[in-house]
């Protein structure tokens, strides 16, 4: 027994000893070649090291700890000790996301549970500078803007006075200035993605914060700085978790594709969990996927559809400075619970562009919640809606009330609204009341108008006269404050990676 554990330090040791000698070996080859400078792309602007080199130096792969798909989703604490075990060489979270819509970015605000995102981060803090893994966070607060970076520094803060933690950390910011969207939107250097309209002028000037989805350079500049704990504003999700070993020589195709499918942990595995561990582990010339929890096992079908996870095209995934071509992508099955990769690889595409998020607040909003159950007002509840949203449009006309009003309906298509197939009625609906005012007591009243008029309405064949709505809860009414909306959704070209600074600050003392 004491053997084995003289043998799993030495083994620890022995990986601390080969990551500091190939960063150094790095760095030294990099400054003879006069690449002290900010890279612009690093598939372009680093050298790859040959496969065989990689393998040796790190004999069981370069590994790469996801602790979950977002921090503050939580994780069970076995699954991370089981990976802490497996001595990685950098612990790697993705922190947020536009899923949860425009709000959080305009309104500054996280959509994560702050006493969660503390609990993650300090199994992440504690364990990862305890053995010397450099503990790397994206997207910090949810979507990334200053607002939501300084949220995320002072909970690392925290955990570092309560802990005892000293440590050097790097900030990385992702908000653009205005006057620089400004300038690229004058020149006609903003693109737009499918399916969103051209940007202007008024769109940039009336959102608050403007953010950038940067890429793996301003994370390797961290690293190559040496620091231990990287807080990122918003970045590429797969970049936390592909900077470290692109700046070592790895292939930025295979480091990216590993990096995808991690950033949402467990969620390729199956069964898929947003809230468990896995382990990437990088080769020269493939990766490999692992649960760290028994109760889960990585498939070829299940990690070859993750490929489909947010994309409308499995085959191309485009990122700041190029695409992620997995035509030739192989998923092999080890028999173990693990999946092994190969064949994916990154075209650099130039000029280097990088997408721009931005939103802006629209006004108030106000919703009610009700059910419905008569089955003559389920058949007719189109045109009834329709009436019921004319008689209050006009009632706030005279009262100069400006605002709209959405209905959703849940049990008839209340999910893809217009685009549902399936044209059939449940015996119960669930009715969301949705007002939209300039301010939230307009919204409050226009809410308010709609729900009596549907509650008292007499639609045609109608026999009860009571009520036609059930309300689940009292107050009826919920004000929801400040809407948002996406106002920039667009590429830029950008010369450099000057954008996105690095701050690097001492936190606890040096000893």
């Amino acid at each position: 027994m004491k053997e084995k554990k003289h043998q799993k330090e030495k083994d620890k040791k022995n990986k601390k000893a080969i990551h500091r000698k190939s960063t150094s070996t790095v760095r030294e080859t990099e400054e003879r070649e006069g690449r002290k400078q900010k890279l612009l792309n690093a598939a372009l602007d680093l050298e790859r090291r040959d496969p065989k080199e990689l393998d040796r130096l790190f004999p069981e792969g370069f590994k790469v700890l996801s602790p979950t798909a977002i921090l503050g989703y939580g994780f069970p604490p076995e699954s991370f000790f089981r990976g802490i075990e497996r001595n990685p060489q950098l612990i790697a979270v993705d922190g947020g996301s536009t899923d949860p819509g425009p709000y959080y970015l305009g309104a500054g605000k996280s959509f994560t549970n702050r006493a969660f995102v503390k609990r993650d981060l300090r199994f992440m803090l504690v364990e990862g500078l305890k053995h010397q893994i450099p503990v790397v966070i994206g997207t910090a607060g949810g979507s990334g803007a200053l607002p939501h970076l300084e949220w995320c520094k002072e909970i690392i803060l925290e955990i570092a006075k309560e802990e005892g933690l000293s440590f050097q950390l790097g900030i990385i910011p992702a908000d653009i200035p205005k006057p620089v969207v400004l300038k690229a939107f004058e020149e006609g250097a903003l693109r737009p993605l499918p399916f969103v309209p051209p940007v202007n002028r008024r769109a940039i000037e009336e959102s608050p914060y403007i953010v950038a989805q940067f890429g793996v350079e301003p994370i390797i500049e961290a690293h190559r700085k040496g620091c231990e704990v990287i807080l990122c504003g918003r970045c590429f999700d797969p970049a936390v978790f592909a900077a470290l070993p692109i700046m070592l020589g790895y292939d930025p195709g295979l480091a990216l594709h590993m990096g995808k499918i991690l950033e949402c942990a467990a969620i390729a595995a199956t069964p898929g969990s947003g809230a468990d561990c896995v382990l990437g582990i990088l080769k020269g010339d493939c990766f490999i996927l692992e649960s760290l929890n028994p109760a889960r096992v990585f498939t070829s079908a299940s990690t070859a559809a993750h490929t489909l996870y947010e994309k409308s095209d499995p085959y191309h995934l485009y990122g700041p400075g190029g695409m992620i071509n997995l035509e030739k992508t192989t998923f092999i099955e080890l028999g173990d619970g693990r999946v092994e990769v190969r064949g994916s690889r990154f075209e650099p595409i130039q000029p280097y562009t990088i997408k721009l998020e931005g939103s802006r607040p629209i006004g108030f909003r106000t919703i009610c919640l009700a059910g419905v159950r008569d089955p003559i007002m389920i058949q007719g509840i189109d045109g009834i809606l329709e009436e019921v949203r004319a008689q209050v449009s006009s009632l706030m006309e005279k009262e100069g009330i400006r605002g709209a009003i959405y209905f959703h309906l849940y049990g008839k298509n209340g999910v893809m609204g217009s685009r549902e197939p399936i044209q059939s009625f449940g015996h119960e609906l669930g009715v969301l009341i949705d007002a939209i005012g300039e301010t939230q007591k307009d919204a409050d009243t226009l809410c308010s108008v709609t729900r009596s008029t549907l509650l008292h309405y007499g639609y045609k064949g109608r026999i009860a006269t009571a009520g036609n709505l059930a309300f689940p809860f009292s107050p009826s009414d919920t004000p929801m404050g400040e809407v948002y909306e996406f106002s920039v959704y667009h590429l830029m070209e950008i010369p450099s990676q000057r954008l996105f600074p690095l701050k690097v600050e001492q936190v606890g003392g040096k000893g």
